[in-house]
């Protein structure tokens, strides 16, 4: 087995190009989830109410940022990028715990005696998909590990 080791400067330089490399993936992808999610909340109709039209309007403001992001990636879109990741994963986490009580109350509202591992099983598998909105969270979560450490955080001259 041949193995090479590179360090110094050249060594530096292929790193910096993989990292950017995956900071393009990372954010096409993240471009990608977030116009395919809003455009199923759209088509299903996710906007009855400021609570059901909250992801959307979260996922328009992500489009918005992602897409300043990959125009012109400056210290300001990082910022405004990550602020926004942030709300994503709240947003998907309180989505997850909506969805989950509004199921149960439905449950409960049919079957009064319902209990346990019972109305656990029937809350998870009712009619509103309870872990749908963490896609919401784990697009939050790949915006943030886009941009983490972004080279655009960096005061001028820091290495």
């Amino acid at each position: 087995m041949v193995t090479t080791e590179m360090n110094g400067a050249a060594g530096d330089a292929v790193e910096s190009r993989t990292l950017a490399a995956i900071r393009r993936f990372l954010l096409g992808a993240l471009l990608v989830g977030v116009a395919g999610m809003g455009t199923e909340l759209l088509l299903i109709g996710h906007v009855e109410g400021l609570l059901q039209l909250t992801p959307v309007l979260l996922l328009a403001l992500g489009l918005a940022a992602a897409g300043w992001h990959a125009w012109r990636a400056r210290a300001a879109s990082v910022r405004v990028l990550q602020t926004t990741m942030v709300l994503f994963v709240i947003s998907g986490l309180a989505g997850v715990i909506l969805h989950y009580r509004g199921n149960a109350e439905f449950e409960l509202e049919m079957y009064p005696t319902l209990g346990g591992v019972q109305l656990v099983r029937e809350t998870l598998t009712g009619a509103t998909p309870v872990l749908a909105p963490g896609s919401m969270t784990l697009l939050g979560l790949v915006g943030l590990v886009q941009t983490y450490r972004h080279p655009r955080l960096r005061p001028p001259g820091a290495a």
